[in-house]
């Protein structure tokens, strides 16, 4: 029996040996599921942590994106906040500028009517005038034509006088329409300083104005150039020096001329003037010469002056004194004793002047 019950209590704790073993290895095997269940949860939460690190810096990547548009878009609310001022600044100009335009318009508008009126006033005095200037030019064509027949009737008449010696203001006839035989005129001045035409050498059988002084072709030929129009003077010499020359020679005998460089003479001088002196005056007379140009002007003046006067006129030399220090300047001088044509006594001159000529060359010696 206790053999028996040896057995059993044997087998009893055999089983219970069993079950605890069973039970420690269960144990264990739960423990390592669990430890394995732990070490997959872990390896899970560590792969979530990291994709939710990702996703956390994608989002800060992104917040800070936004942030930075949002900047952008505060930064353009800004500029588009002052542009709309500036632009409704803009439109309150405008619109101040267009009610001034529109008052300006208006302004125009009054005064283009009352322009458009005035047109027609003018337009319909233009028409009474257009007529008046058709009566007018019709009455000045008549008077042209009566003119005309007038002007040829004297001009025979005075070629008819001429013919008979008689010898006509110079004031009077008109040289180019007169035609007398070989179409020639002779142009004189008188004992009462007067300029008359006639017929060559013909003598006035009635005896006006006193005997002849001197007749045009006895003067020289600088007197003849001088007393040219400067039309004339310029078709006659072509050369700049010659031109110079007459009117120098003018100046001196012309007293209307203004620019006179003569200077009065003594000791046998009736007039001179200096190279330098010349010089200035070539100038004046011919705006925009130079000084070197100038200077031979002076030289060629003097030549033709010379040769036109049939050497009257003389050049001399005088030493002059400037600031302490002496130079030789050469004088272009009329002797007293030069014989002039037309040139008279001084009581000649001065009964001339009384008789009320408005015009005469200075003749006189003195004078010059």
């Amino acid at each position: 029996m206790r053999t028996d019950g040896s057995s059993v209590d044997d087998a009893g704790e055999s089983i219970t040996q069993a079950k605890r073993h069973e039970s420690i290895t269960q144990a264990k095997r739960h423990e390592s599921i669990t430890q394995a269940q732990r070490h997959e949860g872990r390896a899970t939460l560590e792969h979530r942590l990291d994709a939710l690190e990702t996703q956390v810096e994608g989002l800060e990547e992104e917040l800070e994106r936004k942030d930075d548009r949002i900047e952008s878009l505060e930064a353009d609310r800004a500029r588009l906040t002052e542009r709309v001022r500036t632009l409704e600044a803009s439109v309150s100009d405008l619109e101040s500028t267009t009610t001034d335009l529109e008052s300006t318009t208006a302004n125009l508008e009054d005064t283009t009517t009352s322009l458009e009126d005035k047109t027609t006033d003018l337009e319909d005095k233009t028409t009474d005038l257009e007529d008046k200037t058709t009566n007018l030019e019709r009455l000045t064509e008549a008077t042209r034509r009566k003119t005309n027949a007038t002007k040829a009737r004297l001009t025979e008449l005075q070629a008819r006088e001429l013919e008979k010696g008689a010898h006509l203001l110079e004031t009077n006839v008109d040289a180019h329409e007169v035609d007398v035989p070989d179409g020639r005129l002779e142009r004189i001045t008188k004992a009462d300083g007067r300029r008359y035409y006639r017929l060559p050498e013909r003598d006035d059988p009635l005896a006006r104005g006193g005997d002849v002084t001197c007749a045009y072709a006895e003067l020289l030929p600088i007197q003849q150039l001088a007393r040219m129009d400067e039309t004339m003077l310029r078709s006659t010499a072509n050369a700049l020096p010659t031109r110079l020359a007459a009117k120098l020679w003018r100046a001196r005998t012309d007293p209307t001329v203004g620019d006179d460089p003569w200077t009065d003479g003594c000791k046998g001088v009736a007039a001179s003037v200096k190279a330098s002196d010349l010089k200035h005056w070539i100038r004046r007379q011919e705006p925009g010469t130079s000084d070197a140009y100038a200077k031979k002007l002076v030289s060629r003046t003097i030549d033709a002056i010379l040769e036109l006067s049939r050497n009257r006129l003389a050049v001399r030399k005088r030493t002059e004194r400037k600031n302490g220090l002496e130079y030789t300047e050469r004088r272009l001088v009329l002797p007293a004793d030069a014989e002039i044509p037309s040139e008279t006594a001084t009581t000649t001159v001065e009964n001339t002047r009384a008789s009320g000529d408005s015009w005469r060359p200075r003749l006189t010696r003195d004078s010059d």
